[in-house]
């Protein structure tokens, strides 16, 4: 044990050495966020029962049920996940985060690998980083928790495609995940591929396993803005593999421009509530992990409610207000200042002909949005609803910017979403 406890405090004063010795050679840098994604807990649901056809007039059955899908990804075991990120900013020393947030056991990792993407689920053989975590090859992750690997010296493009491959040795049982990956995951058959440089994958998904964050060692003017939200946010139906959620078109659009200190990572989870649990946990649940602990956080935009209000014109369902709505946004609002972090409140997009589309919630839509154009609370709005409404039918979307559930822009509505931000509201001047 005292051995154990005296190796410990050597690698912990060998950590602190190298701090210091950043500062006093002037070096001064620290990790920021490149990437990073929202964990939720797997579902797993029940059997469904066989169905039978329904009868109808003349007694003919009711057209057959649709063709299920891929059956969900129960656990991984003895298999190689390959997954695609892409970055916001560059840099030339890089970390991993993996999480087994919603685990009920330890999450043993076998192996993990980091690399450039060449193509599909190839890499650049050049590039492969084998990562370690407290300078092991291996891990267990503990149920609710997370590691961050050792860094690795790799020169990371900015808007660019890193590969991260994780080994999972044993039954990982549901696997924490980002569900709205939107981007290509190739899970390998029986074996350890991490160092492949390439694989023929027995399945693909387009969620993200056990990954939730990619950090880059950047100079000390470097800051990070995490936008935070819903499925808006998330970029959901947007077109997969094309990074064309609005964070994303952000991140191209900071970079065109020259602002290469400026990182931008999407925190956004479909589903999402504002008020309760709905797709991953209520944002307040989540926001220490998913915002004010991201390293480099210095703005968060923040963009939801629409699940809130649409919900609650479901049957039986409870209502909401405008008032409870933004009792919440107050709370994100005063723990980020608290922070030091400045908060910039995005209005409402349109949402009429959505399925849950209700005159009432219509109402509570636009009192909120109004409340983000004129209160003094924030730092800063973006108004996206403007950006992407009909300027004949403001309920509605803008024709050509969403597609058809009348609630998702399309990559479009997105980009549009992307160009509306003012740049000065992140310190960015003549842009």
């Amino acid at each position: 044990m005292k051995t154990r406890i005296l190796r410990i405090g050597t690698a912990a004063a060998a950590l602190l050495a190298a701090s210091v010795a950043f500062a006093q050679n002037g070096n001064e840098q620290h990790w920021v966020a490149t990437w990073a994604a929202s964990p939720i807990a797997t579902n797993i649901p029940a059997a469904p029962a066989k169905p039978v056809a329904a009868p109808v007039a003349g007694g003919a059955p009711a057209a057959a049920p649709a063709k299920p899908g891929p059956a969900p990804l129960r656990s991984f075991n003895n298999q190689t996940i390959r997954m695609v990120v892409n970055t916001s900013i560059g840099g030339r020393s890089v970390r991993v985060e993996l999480a087994n947030t919603f685990g009920t056991a330890p999450l043993k990792i076998g192996s993990a690998h980091l690399a450039l993407r060449d193509h599909d689920s190839a890499i650049i053989p050049a590039s492969d980083r084998k990562l370690t975590f407290s300078g092991l090859a291996s891990a267990a992750i503990p149920p609710g928790a997370s590691m961050i690997s050792d860094a690795v010296d790799l020169a990371v493009p900015a808007v660019g495609d890193l590969v991260v491959s994780v080994y999972i040795p044993g039954d990982s049982g549901p696997p924490t995940q980002h569900a709205t990956g939107l981007h290509t995951t190739y899970i390998s058959s029986e074996g350890d591929f991490t160092g492949a440089a390439d694989f023929t994958a027995a399945r693909t998904a387009n969620s993200w396993y056990f990954l939730s964050g990619v950090q880059v060692l950047a100079p000390a003017d470097t800051g990070l803005i995490v936008a935070f939200g819903d499925s808006i946010t998330d970029g959901a139906t947007s077109t997969n593999d094309a990074n064309a959620s609005w964070p994303s078109a952000l991140a191209r659009r900071l970079q065109d421009a020259g602002v290469t200190n400026l990182a931008v990572v999407n925190e956004g989870i479909s589903g999402n509530r504002v008020l309760g649990d709905g797709a991953g946990v209520s944002v307040l649940a989540r926001f220490e992990r998913d915002v004010l602990a991201q390293p480099g956080i210095r703005y968060l935009v923040f963009m939801e409610a629409i699940n809130d209000i649409g919900g609650a014109s479901r049957a039986g369902a409870t209502p909401v207000t405008a008032e409870e709505i933004i009792a919440i946004y107050k709370q994100m609002i005063a723990r980020a200042h608290m922070r030091g972090i400045k908060v910039i409140g995005a209005t409402l997009t349109p949402y009429e002909g959505a399925a849950y589309y209700s005159e009432p919630g219509e109402a509570i839509r636009t009192a909120v949005n109004q409340w983000i154009r004129t209160t003094g609370m924030l730092d800063g709005m973006i108004d996206f609803d403007l950006a992407t409404r009909d300027p004949e039918h403001h309920g509605k979307f803008r024709p050509g910017f969403n597609i058809r559930d009348n609630l998702h822009p399309n990559d479009a509505g997105y980009k549009a979403m992307a160009d509306s931000i003012d740049l000065s509201l992140f310190g960015v001047k003549g842009r």
